[in-house]
């Protein structure tokens, strides 16, 4: 598998597109597979563990275009994140948290491949 990093200074907009896209998939994934998902699996009477593995697993299905690494990432994350809204019913610190692991990935990453490529192994 090999990273190829975005070229960010294509046009000026690029990093804010890239940072409401990163946002826009923190809301929608979060909302959708968190927040309703959870609802409606407890009216249906899932226990919450089967609704933290289901939850988990769709999340690590949905991803498993980015590899076999972020399938099991993201299994790892939905664990976390179905258990944090169980608890707290609350959404917005899960769009928070997605959206800025999104930001980096779409952003930080290809600004450190550019700044530093010798950390990343690129060569120069």
């Amino acid at each position: 598998m090999q990273i190829v990093p975005t070229a960010l200074a294509d046009y000026w907009w690029t990093i804010p597109v890239l940072l409401l896209a990163a946002l826009k998939a923190g809301v929608l994934e979060e909302v959708i597979a968190v927040g309703y998902l959870s609802l409606r699996l407890q009216q249906l009477g899932l226990s919450p563990a089967m609704i933290v593995a289901l939850q988990s697993i769709l999340r690590g299905f949905y991803h498993l275009y980015q590899g076999i690494g972020p399938f099991f990432g993201n299994i790892a994350m939905g664990v976390v994140f179905a258990l944090w809204f169980m608890r707290t019913k609350r959404l917005a610190p899960l769009i928070i948290a997605h959206a800025l692991i999104d930001a980096v990935a779409f952003v930080g990453y290809p600004l450190v491949a550019a700044s530093l490529p010798g950390i990343l192994g690129f060569a120069q």
